[in-house]
């Protein structure tokens, strides 16, 4: 399902159709409100600070796992300075004062890929019972 992230309405329906996804795999409210609060932050950085895009909203699945997968995308000035971008309290303000590692710390799977210039594309993950336990090394 693509979404398009062009006005501040766009961002109500971004939170309504995460909501809906999520519900249908199976999220618990917890790990639901964490996911909607972090697609809300990237929703709200797409619109402000790459001048729109989009949001791609997939299901996946990993063995037993059920998630989701949310695709960020803008055509807008890129990060600058990556590094900094992802350091805790950073803010270059308007959003919900989470940045991109607090909305990070929401989810299972994070990613970014970000050129200045070419715009930026976040992707995350979130899954219905969290990640697995690491399986104990074969003796």
């Amino acid at each position: 399902m693509s979404l398009p992230i062009v006005s501040d309405a766009d961002l109500a329906r971004v939170r309504q159709r995460v909501r809906q996804a999520a519900t249908e795999r199976g999220f618990a409210l917890v790990p639901l409100t964490k996911l909607l609060t972090a697609a809300s932050e990237l929703a709200r950085n797409t619109l402000v600070h790459g001048g729109g895009g989009q949001l791609e909203i997939a299901t996946v699945d990993r063995g037993a796992l059920r998630g989701l997968q949310l695709t960020f995308t803008d055509t807008g000035p890129g990060i600058r300075d990556l590094d900094r971008a992802m350091t805790d309290g950073y803010t270059s303000g308007g959003g919900l004062g989470l940045g991109l590692n607090g909305a990070r710390r929401l989810v299972q799977e994070f990613a970014v890929d970000s050129r200045p210039g070419h715009g930026t594309t976040v992707t995350v993950s979130a899954w219905v019972s969290g990640m697995p336990s690491p399986r104990p090394a074969a003796e």
